[in-house]
């Protein structure tokens, strides 16, 4: 077992659950608690020195924390628990079996020498906590064995005495002192509490006093401090630490990170950000300052959140914070957007893409186990939504369906919902969204999804490290992640091993050969210079995206990109497309992941083509393609596109060589068909167009290609628009001031007109955030205002002109309603 740092803490919380009428029972009183919603005057604010009468204990908060950690009462006998049960027991026995229990033992796994290496010694707690789980677990084959207890004692003891340890220097990833190796100790010692020494206990909260005495400070830098996932995975770690040492101070600190009293705000997890780590109001999640994380960090900061919630309500501890409703708020406005049928998107995800044991279906379970969680002390209004979304999402994903993911505190709490009738399966969510504080955009339609992953000089390209991500290059330059709800295991089924990285959908990129990314120690991002990336958001509905390609890092490649996201249809252009380095560009169309012996058919233009591995063609002038159980791709006007059945091979090592998180070396091969148009050696003013029709068939794309429902009215370096007539929809990209479908813009922006019914529409944003005013000139007489934000003016008539003040919005959309 050799999981990952992050996805380590990630398991550690999402293990941390149980039926809500567990915790409940277990709490007491914890629907009358503050953290159940209650206003500010129902218990004390965090850090003003009231206190309410205490309610649980130390014993019974214990007693709580072991049940969040093992899933407390449940029948092992319950069929539905049977194979949790058996798979918790397969992997603690394997590791109780090679566990070395020798009187001269100098590690505890051979693999994990020497102990005193800091990815060592951190992975050995988490192992113990594995085996100290087993052993506390109804069920299993390690159940209450002395034998078993007595080893884990002198284990710890051991681990203690030779490698982790207050005498102890940090060397080395601070990560594994601060947070992984204390946090697997102190569950291990909630497990064991009544087996273990009463010095042997002293010695393990001295060291977790030494290397994490609170949430607020970065023990190694003292002057740093802590923000988003690691506040909160250090708050836990101070909680574990009070509780056993029965320590109302140390409570208190770790209740008070969540709010960061003492820092008057500025860390506070329940409190939006403007910039750096944490939350934002557009749904932006962002951890290491310039990451878009969701998917990862974020998970690890909901979970914990939750765990706290629970852990500490109807004490006199428990969270009373009235800001908490941020954290609530959170789960549909920044969660929910990138969840798809229960797995997480890869867009929000990081460097954990590489990791072979966090996919984006398991990633996906972790968040929706913390959401329920967090549902169990919730207010009823934010519940009952919850409830519904994450049954929905349980009940549609059976790709790779929760049980087969879930630890058994988990199963417990999906069953429950499963179980009750009255919670209905939530449907898929559908619209667009623009979080403009993280480079990204989510365009969902009934049947379907598509992620863009962007980048600029605000938010990184992507992140690598600790020999994570060594080939994540191209992920933030425009990569395009089309989901299908028949299709989910697309990025998750080998994908990131053996897809092409040079060829990811949705990229224009330069051909030269890249060296890996992030083998030193430590963690590094790549900001390109662009400004531009964003766009805005019409009605909830259609979306205009944008982002600007500067190369850099050996590269003179620059080009101008647009996506249109419409009711069945991603319209993409790209102008400007030039480079003078003397090799070839390319735009790729698709690079479909099609499984281990997927033999899908290829028409272009209505011809099929073979399905042989090793296939290629070129077609010089092709109007449209369909790839099955996939889509369409029409290209207006015609291309010159390039197609490719090939089985590539490769391994999770190859991508991930942490020492912790490294990838297995056994080869996985998986084949795939690629689209793409190759815009020749250094191309001058290149430009591209297609449409993707998500579930479309092959019938209805050739006649969506003959009768061009959207218009491409401009594509190159000044503007790209699209006419959407039947919807009575115009969108533009401007790159500078110009005029397209007969809007005139005074700079760069997007801006999404349409004329329904009674009323005009429009929707205008500054992607690029480099102006302070905009006009907007529109092409139709306007007789008024009827409703708009404070920052859209009107100058009516007939070429009405609108001001939007877009100084300081950070990208994003501006709205007004027109009387015609």
């Amino acid at each position: 077992m050799n999981l990952s740092r992050r996805s380590l803490l990630a398991a550690t919380s999402a293990t941390a659950v149980t039926a809500a009428t567990t915790l409940m029972t277990t709490a007491g009183t914890a629907h009358a608690s503050p953290v159940a919603g209650a206003s500010a005057e129902a218990g004390p604010r965090p850090g003003s020195g009231a206190e309410a009468a205490p309610t649980a204990g130390f014993d019974t908060l214990l007693q709580r924390a072991e049940s969040l950690l093992t899933g407390g009462g449940f029948d092992p006998a319950d069929p539905d628990f049977t194979d949790a049960v058996a798979a918790l027991d397969t992997t603690a026995g394997g590791l109780w079996d090679t566990l070395d229990r020798s009187a001269g033992r100098t590690s505890l796994w051979p693999d994990l020498a020497p102990l005193t290496d800091p990815g060592n010694f951190g992975q050995s707690y988490t192992r113990l906590r594995t085996v100290a789980t087993a052993w506390a677990t109804e069920g299993t084959s390690l159940a209450k064995n002395a034998q078993v207890a007595d080893a884990l004692v002198a284990a710890l003891r051991f681990t203690h005495d030779t490698a982790y340890n207050p005498a102890r220097r940090e060397t080395g990833n601070w990560w594994f002192w601060e947070i992984g190796a204390p946090r697997a100790l102190m569950d291990c010692s909630v497990v064991l509490r009544d087996r273990l020494p009463g010095a042997d206990l002293a010695d393990y909260l001295a060291v977790v006093d030494r290397f994490c005495p609170d949430a607020d400070r970065r023990t190694n830098s003292p002057t740093l401090s802590e923000t988003g996932a690691n506040r909160t995975d250090k708050a836990v770690i101070v909680a574990l630490r009070g509780l056993l040492g029965q320590d109302p101070a140390k409570l208190v600190s770790a209740r008070d990170a969540l709010s960061d009293v003492r820092d008057l705000g500025r860390n506070s997890l329940f409190r939006y950000t403007s910039s750096g780590d944490g939350f934002y109001q557009d749904g932006s999640f962002v951890q290491h300052d310039v990451v878009a994380y969701t998917g990862s960090y974020g998970i690890v900061l909901l979970s914990g959140t939750a765990y706290l919630l629970a852990l500490l309500a109807g004490s006199e501890w428990a969270v009373a914070d009235p800001e908490v409703s941020v954290m609530y708020d959170a789960v549909e406005r920044t969660f929910a957007p990138v969840i798809f049928d229960g797995l997480m998107m890869d867009s929000v995800r990081g460097r954990a893409i590489s990791r072979e044991r966090a996919g984006d279906h398991r990633d996906g379970a972790t968040a929706l186990a913390a959401i329920l969680l967090l549902a169990s002390g919730a207010p009823a209004e934010y519940a009952t939504r919850w409830r519904a979304l994450v049954k929905g999402w349980l009940t549609r994903n059976r790709t790779t369906p929760f049980e087969g993911l879930a630890t058994l505190p988990q199963l417990a709490l999906a069953k429950a919902v499963l179980d009750d009738r009255t919670v209905p399966a939530g449907p898929r969510s559908t619209g667009s969204q623009v979080f403009a504080d993280m480079d990204r955009v989510v365009h969902r339609r009934p049947g379907w999804a598509c992620a863009l992953s962007l980048s600029s000089k605000r938010i990184s390209a992507y992140e690598a490290g600790n020999g994570e991500n060594l080939h994540g290059w191209y992920t933030g330059d425009g990569m395009t992640y089309l989901y299908d709800g028949d299709d989910l295991g697309q990025f998750n089924d080998g994908f990131w091993p053996t897809v092409d990285p040079y060829r990811l959908p949705g990229t224009t990129v330069d051909t030269r050969q890249r060296t890996d990314l992030g083998t030193g120690a430590g963690t590094s991002t790549y900001r390109p210079a662009n400004a531009v990336a964003g766009g805005a958001v019409l009605d909830g509905r259609y979306g205009a995206a944008a982002m600007e390609v500067i190369g850099g890092q050996g590269t003179t490649l620059r080009t101008r990109k647009s996506w249109f996201l419409l009711d069945n249809a991603v319209i993409a252009l790209g102008a400007g497309i030039t480079a003078s380095d003397g090799r070839p560009v390319e735009t790729i169309v698709e690079n479909r992941n099609l499984g281990t012996d997927g033999r899908h058919r290829l028409l272009v233009d209505g011809v099929r083509q073979p399905v042989e591995q090793g296939w290629s063609g070129t077609f010089g002038q092709a109007r449209w393609a369909h790839v099955e159980g996939v889509g369409g791709y029409v290209f207006p006007g015609g291309t010159a596109l390039h197609a490719l059945r090939e089985q590539r091979t490769g391994t999770w090592r190859a991508i991930d060589t942490g020492a912790d998180t490294g990838g297995s070396t056994d080869p996985v091969t998986r084949r795939y068909l690629t689209l793409w148009t190759d815009h020749g050696t250094s191309p001058t003013d290149a430009r591209y167009a297609y449409v993707l029709l998500p579930g479309a068939s092959a019938a209805a794309t050739a006649v969506w290609s003959a009768s061009r429902p959207v218009r491409i009215v401009a594509d190159d370096s000044t503007a790209q628009a699209v006419e959407v007539r039947r919807a009575g929809l115009t969108a533009v990209n401007f790159w500078g001031a110009g005029t397209a479908a007969g809007i005139t813009a005074s700079g760069p922006a997007s801006v999404l007109v349409r004329r329904h019914g009674a009323h005009i529409r429009v929707a205008v944003a500054d992607p690029g955030r480099t102006l302070t005013t905009l006009s907007v000139q529109l092409p139709f007489h306007v007789r008024a205002l009827a409703a708009a934000d404070d920052s859209v003016s009107l100058v009516p008539g007939r070429r009405p002109v609108l001001t939007v003040a877009v100084g300081g919005s950070r990208g994003h959309t501006h709205r007004a309603e027109l009387v015609p």
